[in-house]
């Protein structure tokens, strides 16, 4: 009798093979040995039917056959990748296997494209069905997660997630996409000039689409406001400070017309009378704060958050990061890619010492061998991270953080350079958390002339700590060497324009005031006014999403949703998933919904895509509403977890849909 086992590629069909020492023998799409055979996906083999295969008229697109919700549905093998799908399903009904072992990719995804395989395929019934769920591809990964393989019963609930996800994405594609080509596509090839145009619109896409053109509309709505700002200078010649102003409860002008914001006139007029009325005043110290600070290394990578940073340091598609990193994972040196938690489990955390070491034997950066060598002689501690907010059972779902394995160094120099630049910085990052947090002496002053304030801040960094390794692209890792930084403005209200001024922000390159000045002031000392600098503002309009910062917007998207109750009930729930996002972004721009700049990644919509925008905010506004995406998303992770059951989803699934459709057909 022979255990049979199914990985998501040949590639890793491989991994699996030698970390279980198997003499194999090589056949057509399939190894095995004594007492295993080993086989594989080719992604996916199996897919959901068109409408037409349920009924021939289905081809056409017509109002009288919509909505369109089966229901028995409809599968078939794909005919690219039948004869793989026909080897496996040989494999699967073979009579002396006892011992069936699903190794597809460990995520909701990887569990659908195995569940479709063995329903279509009718596996030996005899044979036992187990899951294999693994972090990483290392030897002892792969083995353990052999050994404590699961029966494939206990993530049925998974398995629901996922077919009721691919039955929404489906049924809300393919009929509002009819439902508005019908009705709207004549209008859209008028106006993008063509004989006739469709119309795509998706649960995921369509919300990603309005993120996109809401931010461009808003951006080319904006109107620049100019306002005037005053800027003290204090002290004498050599030794002096700048300080800006702020309006107070007791000021002269507090609540009058003629201010454009708490910092700020709206007029230059008002400002300079302003300023003349304190000309020949007094100005002391009225309050001086001396703090020292503390700032902690950044949690480890998520999928999202390392598709951002190389968005932002390479100017690479989230396709593209997620690309290099699942070969990087498939190499062994890092941990499963497609994961939402920036946290390590406590298991892990136990031994992650394995971990660093193999990074400190295997990995030949000399920078790199310099951080570890700097946290072995300074005695950083690694043995206590379980109790660090970077260890938290509670923040991990399917996987823990990216982060390296310590192994599959003997696959490295082949690596391509942006494969290599990934990595080191993942490796970073996780260094990063076994520093010190970097600390700072911080400095805030206070300048009174009578009822008017006028505000100043300053910051050292005394110990770099974990900044040695992160902030040099800052220009802050020069070794031995002290930091400063200095500002204006009121302290005790740290936030940017951007967020004062209803998403206005403002240019500020007042930063040249001296910190070590402000360490030698004292409260109650009297000041002097060297002179009032007026400095015109101006507002800014937000900025454009580049490709990683929406994947961040995507997965944060419930923020977005302005009902507090409804916010805290999907918390967590964003747009799409960790495995689809970059897939989303890259189809947008395929069917020329959007565009990326490849010099900047910054993305901007087609005209086509605002034409589609606003054909479905006149339609069903509600599809372009992170509400409504991030709910579903909420309610397929309810199934996952067996709060829902399936049959519930569907009803509320096939409930929207035919109450949208009553409703749009109406308004025809």
């Amino acid at each position: 009798m022979k255990k049979l086992l199914i990985t998501e590629k040949p590639s890793v069909a491989m991994e699996f093979s030698r970390a279980l020492k198997l003499n194999t023998k090589r056949y057509d799409g399939y190894l095995e040995s004594e007492n295993w055979i080993i086989t594989w996906c080719v992604g996916h083999l199996v897919t959901m039917s068109y409408p037409d295969k349920y009924d021939e008229r289905l081809k056409f697109w017509r109002l009288d056959t919509l909505p369109f919700i089966p229901n028995d549905w409809k599968y078939e093998v794909i005919p690219a990748v039948e004869k793989q799908f026909n080897i496996v399903k040989g494999l699967l009904q073979r009579e002396d296997i006892e011992e069936i072992y699903n190794a597809g990719d460990s995520g909701r995804e990887g569990e659908y494209i195995q569940r479709l395989v063995f329903m279509m395929a009718k596996p030996n019934p005899n044979a036992k069905m187990k899951r294999v769920w693994i972090d990483s591809q290392t030897q002892e990964e792969i083995q353990r997660g052999i050994k404590e393989a699961k029966d494939a019963g206990c993530y049925d609930s998974l398995s629901d997630s996922a077919y009721l996800r691919a039955k929404e994405d489906y049924l809300i594609g393919i009929n509002f996409s009819r439902l508005l080509s019908i009705t709207q596509g004549r209008n859209l090839a008028k106006q993008i000039n063509e004989d006739k145009a469709s119309i795509s619109v998706g649960r995921v896409m369509t919300c990603v689409l309005g993120m996109i053109v809401s931010k461009e509309l808003e951006i080319r709505n904006f109107v620049k406001t100019k306002y005037y700002k005053i800027i003290g200078k204090f002290g004498d010649s050599s030794n002096f400070f700048k300080a800006e102003w702020k309006v107070n409860e007791n000021s002269k002008v507090y609540e009058k017309p003629c201010l454009y914001n708490e910092t700020g006139f709206k007029n230059e007029k008002d400002a300079k009378e302003f300023i003349l009325s304190l000309e020949g005043k007094q100005a002391k110290i009225s309050e001086l704060k001396k703090s020292k600070q503390k700032e902690n290394p950044p949690l480890l990578f998520n999928l999202a958050e390392i598709q951002n940073e190389c968005s932002r340091k390479f100017k690479i598609k989230p396709d593209e990061t997620l690309d290099a990193i699942q070969n990087l994972y498939e190499k062994k040196l890092l941990t499963y890619p497609r994961t939402d938690a920036r946290v390590l489990s406590t298991a892990v955390a136990k031994e992650i010492k394995k971990n660093l070491n193999g990074i400190a034997k295997g990995y030949k950066d000399e920078e790199i061998q310099d951080y570890i060598k700097k946290m072995v002689e300074e005695k950083y501690p690694t043995d206590n991270l379980a109790k660090t907010k970077y260890v938290d059972d509670k923040k991990i779902t399917d996987h823990y953080a990216i982060i390296p394995t310590g192994q599959g160094y003997e696959n490295y120099e082949k690596l391509p350079q942006l494969q290599k630049q990934i990595y080191k910085i993942v490796v970073e990052r996780f260094l990063a958390i076994f520093y010190p947090p970097a600390e700072f002496n911080k400095v805030n002053v206070t300048v009174q002339i009578e009822n008017e304030t006028f505000y100043a801040s300053g910051k050292v960094c005394t110990k770099q700590g974990y900044r040695e390794i992160l902030k040099k692209e800052e220009g802050q890792n020069v070794k031995n060497k002290t930091i400063g930084e200095a500002s204006l403005g009121d302290p005790k209200n740290s936030q940017n324009v951007n967020q004062q001024n209803n998403n206005k922000s403002e240019k500020n390159d007042d930063t040249d005031t001296n910190i070590e000045i402000l360490n030698t002031l004292r409260k109650g000392q009297d000041v002097q006014i060297r002179k009032f600098e007026l400095k015109e503002a101006e507002t800014s309009p937000p900025s454009r999403y580049n490709a990683g910062g929406l994947i961040l917007a995507m997965e944060n998207a419930g923020k977005l949703i302005e009902d507090e109750k409804l916010r805290e009930q999907i918390k967590g729930a964003g747009i799409g998933t960790s495995a689809t996002r970059g897939e989303i972004i890259k189809k947008l721009e395929r069917i020329k919904y959007i565009q990326i700049n490849n010099k900047t990644n910054i993305v901007t919509p087609t005209q086509k895509g605002e034409i589609i925008y606003e054909i479905v905010l006149k339609t069903m506004p509600d599809m372009l509403n992170p509400k409504l995406t991030a709910s579903w998303e909420k309610g397929l992770d309810m199934v996952a977890k067996s709060q829902i059951k399936s049959d519930e989803f569907m009803v509320k699934l096939e409930k929207y849909i035919n109450s949208k459709f009553e409703k749009l057909v109406l308004k025809i």
